[in-house]
Parts: C-alpha cells; sequence; structure tokens
C-alpha cells in the first residue's frame, strides 16, 4: 500500500449525524523506535506486544456542520472538559484531513475514557489516537456507504463497495500513526511490527503490521505487569524525545542494532528461545534510556527505584529458573514481562520484594491482547 491508497474517492452517502465508539489498547516494544523522519515516519523498524487490559474507549459523536472551513471539536475525559488535549487533536485532523476530508464537515465530540488511572504514568497517546482513528473509520465507511468484510475483497466500479479487513486496519494504522507514531501497533494483536524490515512480509513505515510468522507456544498469553514507580508527568515528551536523535552521535548505530535485533526475534519468537528473548528485550530497554543520556542535552529517565527494581529481577533469576524480564519505555516505570504458568511466583516476588519500589504500592496487571474492537457502530 502507497500513501495514494489512503485517499478517498468522492463519498457517495450524506449521513447527518451518528455516533460509534471504540476500544483500543495500549501496547508495549519489545525493539524500540526512537527516532522518526518527516511524516510521523520512524528511523528503524519496531515490534511490540499488544495489551489487552490497559485501553481506551473513545465515543465520537458527529453533526453536520453548515460551512467546512475549520475544524470543530469537543474532548471530555471521563466526562470532565478537556480543553488541554484539543491542541494535540487539531494538529491530528490537519494531518489526516486528505485521508479523511470529511473531518471539517462534522461537528465532533469526542468522549474518552481509559481504564487505567490517567495519573498511571502509562502514556495513553497509543491506545487513544488508535482508537480515534478507528472512530473516523467507521464513519468513513458509512460516507462511502461500504460495508466491512473479512473474506471479499476490497472492489471498486461495483454496485456494492467493500472494505475488507485489511484495507481498514491499515488504514486505520496509518491514520492512527499521524497522531502518534506508536498508536499504529495499537489495531490488531498480538504481536505487531511497524517500520520498513527486510525480513519481515508486508512491512511498511506507513502503518503496523500483524506479526506474520510462527510463534512458539511459550508466548502465548504472556503476562506484562506495570509497576508504577513514577506516576507524574513525563519528563520529556516524546516528540522532543525522538527530535534528539537528529545529529545523535550514536543515531546511525542504534538503528543498526534496531534492525539486528528485530531479525534475532523471528528464530526466538518460533522456537520460544526465552532466554534469547530476555536478553534482546532487556538490552533494547536499556539502549533507549542509554541513548536519552548520550544526547545533548541528555536526561536520565530512570529513577532510583527503577534501578532497584531492574537488580531485583536479575537476582531474582540468578536464583531460580525464572524467564521473568523487564522492559522500559521513555519513563521510570518497570514492565515485567513474564510466561503466564509463572504469574502466581512472579506475583508473589512483587508482592515481597518489589512494591515497596512502586509509588503508593501501586501496579497494574496485564497480558498480551489482541486489538482493538468496535463497541457501538
Amino acid at each position: 500500500m502507497t500513501i495514494q491508497d489512503f485517499i478517498p474517492k468522492a463519498y457517495t452517502t450524506v449521513v447527518e449525524s451518528g455516533s460509534v465508539t471504540w476500544e483500543s489498547p495500549s501496547n508495549i516494544a519489545l525493539v524500540k523506535y526512537w527516532g522518526k523522519k518527516e511524516h510521523q515516519i520512524p528511523a528503524n523498524p519496531s515490534i511490540s506486544f499488544t495489551l489487552s487490559g490497559c485501553k481506551t474507549k473513545t465515543t465520537l459523536s458527529y453533526s453536520k456542520k453548515e460551512t467546512s472551513d475549520d475544524f470543530s471539536f469537543d474532548v471530555f475525559l471521563d466526562g470532565e472538559h478537556k480543553d488541554s488535549f484539543k491542541p494535540k487533536i487539531e494538529t491530528f485532523f490537519k494531518r489526516v484531513e486528505v485521508y479523511v476530508p470529511f473531518v471539517k464537515d462534522y461537528h465532533f465530540k469526542i468522549e474518552t475514557e481509559n481504564t487505567f488511572p490517567h495519573s498511571s504514568g502509562i502514556a495513553s497517546s497509543a491506545s487513544g489516537m488508535s482508537a480515534l482513528a478507528l472512530c473516523l473509520m467507521s464513519i468513513e465507511m458509512k460516507l462511502s456507504d461500504v460495508i466491512q468484510s473479512p473474506s471479499t475483497p476490497l472492489r471498486t466500479g461495483s454496485t456494492e463497495r467493500v472494505f475488507n479487513d485489511d484495507y481498514f486496519n491499515q488504514k486505520a494504522s496509518f491514520l492512527a500513526r499521524l497522531g502518534s507514531g506508536s498508536a499504529c501497533r495499537s489495531i490488531e494483536g498480538d504481536i505487531v511490527g511497524w517500520g520498513l524490515h527486510k525480513d519481515i512480509t508486508g512491512s511498511s513505515d506507513l502503518y503496523g503490521v500483524k506479526y506474520p510468522f510462527e510463534v512458539h507456544e511459550s508466548f502465548k498469553n504472556y503476562q506484562d505487569t506495570i509497576l508504577l514507580v513514577d506516576k507524574g508527568e513525563k519528563q520529556v515528551s516524546s516528540t522532543v524525545g525522538h527530535g534528539l536523535m537528529h545529529n545523535h552521535p550514536f543515531a546511525e548505530q542504534r538503528f543498526d542494532q534496531a534492525h539486528k535485533n528485530l531479525s534475532m526475534l523471528i528464530n526466538v519468537f518460533k522456537e520460544g528461545n526465552l532466554d534469547e528473548f530476555i536478553k534482546i528485550v532487556e538490552s533494547e530497554a536499556l539502549t533507549l534510556h542509554a541513548m536519552m543520556m548520550t544526547s545533548l542535552p541528555y536526561f536520565i529517565l530512570m529513577k532510583p527505584n527503577t534501578l532497584e527494581i531492574i537488580n531485583k529481577i536479575w537476582a531474582y533469576r540468578e536464583t531460580s529458573d525464572s524467564k521473568l524480564c523487564f522492559t522500559l519505555d521513555a519513563g521510570a516505570n518497570v514492565h515485567l514481562l513474564y510466561p503466564e504458568k509463572e504469574t502466581e511466583k512472579v506475583l508473589e516476588f512483587i508482592k515481597n520484594e518489589l512494591v515497596a519500589h512502586c509509588q503508593n504500592g501501586h501496579y497494574i496487571c496485564d497480558q498480551i491482547g489482541f486489538g482493538a474492537r468496535l463497541i457501538i457502530n
């Protein structure tokens, strides 16, 4: 698919008003994307686990306006008016207007809520922007007088116009990417890649793709327990952080490392080699933070309790046969990844050793999930 494939022909149906609700999950990157080019294009490919419980539900209500000269919308989080969200959403609408040109034809009411606490330190941009993109796609289907079918290919020039699931998901992912890069990995599950990679069939810089190869049984229902070390605002915004990769002295080596790690993960997923999985995932997490520590300006995003948790995880593995490992986003919180069969033992370890390093003792139990879900259309 190319950018041109996502520019629609003239809409065939007039819809005065309506509403649609989608639920979309967050995701956690295993191979990190850090650094981007123009138009939200990643500097390196990434791959992630889609989560199950940490998700955003968004209802998009729309009513036809008399004029189409500007964007018009209101935003609500948990029922509370949130004007602070408007600049980011307006930027998103400007970026996607050419692909969903109806966005200036309607006044929108965007009502959103997260299953995880807003102050939890978990980035909601991936789940939030992907849910909004899916709502826009549902509206486009109505304006195009189409149905969505997994079994019928996309047809043009016929009486019945059809969006197949692949096209719907690809365009939703494409739109979501223009709001938040990692949001393009939240449309599907359970493992999603984003960014052109020589070994990943169908990979693209434009949208996320469901991982196409064999995955060992060991990775089914993989667990992710998120330790909330710091619930405050991010020290560095993602936009600023990605920008720091421009002219970074180790940028090219980092991008090359990501390609190699993704290639190695293909065999890891196929063979169920959890020891190699641990090495790659933890190395990726620490490399992300190393990039921030060696940029100009430089930042240390980990907190003392982050390091305490990491050291205790390493000590726990030394004295057990556990395959527990950690990963980090661009912040202090720690994602614990482990096979489902270890759930009872790991939760006991968390309660005994790690909860003391969490802010107010808070952590969230989640697991691998399978993508977004339409609630009301």
